[in-house]
């Protein structure tokens, strides 16, 4: 990795709907985020790592939070937004890019996890800064002007390392008569 320096100190923003959403349309599976922070620290000195997680009132999401919090990330969390005529929306956009602002002059490096393009102006931000951007994210659903602008892109498509297996529902079982 051109630019890498073991004294480098990091940040880590985990855009977690892009990236999940992403492992289930493309893989039909999870993503282990253990792994994706320990690749995106890379033995360098961690600052801070931010999980950005909306909250839809699943029954499993609460223990996923406290595993994400586990392994060592910062949950920023937000209810997910009902309008009228049921269209919903969340995300963590604007969150994000403000957190990465805030923390890029206490940083070197800023490894962004998502393949939002929308992100694209903020990369370019942080470089000007003196940050070097570094984008973890599946080549197939990432915007090509992210990549562009990043001035290292680790592709996770195929690496089956990050992603983890959805699980199957138990089948009950019953007895026969």
């Amino acid at each position: 990795m051109n630019g890498f320096h073991i004294k480098q100190r990091v940040g880590v923003f985990v855009d977690i709907q892009n990236m999940y959403y992403s492992a289930i349309n493309l893989y039909d599976s999870k993503v282990d985020f253990r792994k994706i922070l320990n690749d995106g620290v890379a033995g360098r000195s961690l600052i801070r790592a931010f999980a950005y997680v909306v909250k839809a009132d699943i029954g499993e999401e609460e223990s996923f939070f406290e595993a994400l919090e586990k392994m060592g990330f910062d949950v920023r969390s937000k209810d997910l937004q009902v309008f009228q005529g049921g269209q919903k929306k969340g995300d963590w956009d604007v969150g994000l890019a403000m957190d990465a602002v805030r923390l890029a002059p206490k940083l070197d490096a800023v490894v962004l996890v998502s393949g939002d393009g929308d992100f694209t102006d903020l990369v370019r931000y942080l470089n000007s800064q003196g940050c070097r951007v570094e984008v973890m994210a599946f080549r197939k659903s990432t915007s090509s002007h992210l990549i562009e602008a990043a001035d290292f892109f680790h592709d996770l498509d195929g690496k089956k390392k990050y992603l983890r297996r959805k699980k199957k529902p138990a089948k009950s079982r019953r007895k026969k008569s």
